[in-house]
């Protein structure tokens, strides 16, 4: 009995003890202050291209809006002294955008869920509005006209590359479709301005900057068809250079993010290589049309005009299974004066764009026979090509070098989006409960566009933008809950 007393006695002492820790401990998590600390937030404007204004699902639209990685960090700012963070935000949750009543940009995509599960199923992503038995998309209500109730602190312009930033006039109506901007257009403060000019003189105390993957976006969702070509190295750094010089120029301090592998995203990666189903008889029926091709080949090895590697590496030939598709490649040696086009299949060192998966296997013209990417080979914009892919790599590792000379120069705070863009393409990463992988639709971190964040996404991104401010600058900004942001916009929003 002395010993159970013993024990027991023991045990309330521990009991009271711990009741006392956990007590503290409460009244400690009570007393925390949010501070700046060598910061202030008090006018907070961000300045970038479409990552910085919450484009997602393939538009600009409100929800998404509200849910940028700029308008996280905002909220969280508050905390610690921040002031209002005005987005132009746009009419409604339909995205997209008119003028004079004409849509000029795509509602936002959306997940339909065929009831059919059954193959061919058409599950995937949607302009909002349509389905398989109707494809008119909803109309948006946004017009595309200067709006007057700036200035505006997310500066964030879809479409944007660098050097466009510093442009006067990128926001005059009178300048579409060619030098301006039609998002810029809505929150431009006049005609005659610059994205860079409304951000300084609106004498921001802090800024993040997030531009440059547009400067490269556009070649590589054109298939580098040289329809949108990757800016300059020297331009971007004078660009660069000069939007942070004048972003700190008032004493603001801020963050910078850099550009992620683009073609890593979602969008270069989900359609496989060899989406071709074929049976044995359509095989050789499709075999036959390229049997004239497949000839000349073998004599422009014989001429010595290319090798027995290219030969092969050119030649067409369908089998039962799975099968690559055909594309036109102009990296590969010009036969055109033998009368032989620059066709080959796709290997796995090539990337699909996205937008080929519907394209892929249709028909032209109404004519069974011929078959997109089957009996008519791929245009270049369907497809980057390894030379073509290396071009986006170049480019992206030299503005983020220009990016990196500015962090050691400036002393800026600095989020590293190339490296957690890649950890999540290789293994994923843990954000709360959930893990976020690269997969479209079901990964977690890219939207239906295959190139924006959800908003889980962009809450992520928040979260290692808040921690970096906070280890630069020693403040002690919370950070976000996973939960709190989704991975799927319903189809109903409005």
């Amino acid at each position: 009995m002395n010993t159970q007393y013993k024990w027991m006695l023991l045990l309330l002492i521990f009991g009271s003890i711990s009741c006392e820790s956990d007590d503290e401990v409460s009244a400690t998590k009570q007393e925390v202050v949010i501070t700046s600390g060598t910061a202030d937030f008090s006018k907070y404007i961000s300045v970038g291209n479409s990552l910085a204004a919450g484009f997602t699902d393939g538009a600009l639209f409100m929800a998404g809006q509200q849910n940028s990685m700029p308008n996280i960090v905002a909220k969280q700012m508050a905390l610690a002294g921040g002031g209002d963070f005005n987005q132009p935000l746009m009419s409604d949750n339909i995205g997209g955008a008119m003028i004079a009543g004409i849509p000029v940009l795509n509602p936002r995509l959306y997940f339909y869920s065929d009831p059919n599960p059954e193959p061919p199923s058409e599950s995937g992503p949607r302009l909002l509005g349509t389905t398989p038995e109707n494809n008119t998309p909803e109309l948006p209500t946004t017009e595309i006209t200067n709006i007057v109730s700036g200035p505006f602190s997310n500066l964030g312009v879809p479409g944007a590359k660098s050097f466009h930033l510093s442009v006067a006039g990128y926001g005059n109506i009178a300048g579409l479709p060619n030098l301006a901007n039609p998002y810029f257009v809505r929150m431009a403060s006049g005609a005659t301005t610059s994205v860079l000019e409304d951000a300084v003189a609106q004498n921001p105390t802090f800024f993040s900057l997030w531009v440059g993957s547009d400067d490269v976006l556009g070649y590589a969702l054109s298939g580098g068809d040289g329809t949108d070509l990757i800016t300059n190295k020297t331009m971007f750094s004078q660009s660069y250079s000069t939007l942070v010089t004048k972003l700190v120029s008032g004493g603001a301090k801020g963050v910078l993010l850099n550009i992620p592998d683009i073609t890593s995203m979602a969008h270069f990666t989900t359609v496989p290589y060899n989406p071709i189903p074929m049976d044995e008889a359509t095989s050789i029926a499709v075999n036959q049309g390229y049997t004239m091709y497949n000839a000349g080949l073998l004599q422009a090895e014989g001429l010595g005009a290319i090798s027995e590697e290219e030969r092969k590496k050119r030649t067409i030939k369908f089998i039962k299974g799975q099968n690559a598709v055909v594309i036109e490649d102009e990296s590969l040696t010009d036969l055109s004066g033998s009368g032989l086009p620059s066709y080959r299949h796709t290997t796995d060192e090539d990337l699909l764009l996205l937008s080929s998966s519907s394209f892929i296997g249709s028909v032209v013209g109404g004519n069974p026979l011929l078959i997109n990417g089957v009996s008519v080979p791929l245009e270049d914009k369907w497809v980057l090509v390894p030379t073509e892919q290396q071009e986006v790599s170049i480019a992206i590792s030299a503005f983020n070098r220009v990016i990196d000379t500015t962090i050691e120069q400036t002393g800026l705070a600095f989020v590293d989006v190339n490296k957690i863009f890649k950890e999540i393409s290789e293994d994923g990463v843990m954000f709360d409960d959930f893990l976020l992988q690269d997969k479209l639709v079901f990964g977690g971190t890219y939207s239906l566009d295959g190139v924006h964040p959800t908003a889980r996404g962009y809450a992520f991104l928040a979260n290692k933008t808040i921690e970096s401010i906070n280890t630069t600058y020693g403040s002690n900004l919370p950070i976000v809950k996973a939960e709190n942001y989704p991975v799927f916009y319903s189809p109903l929003l409005r």
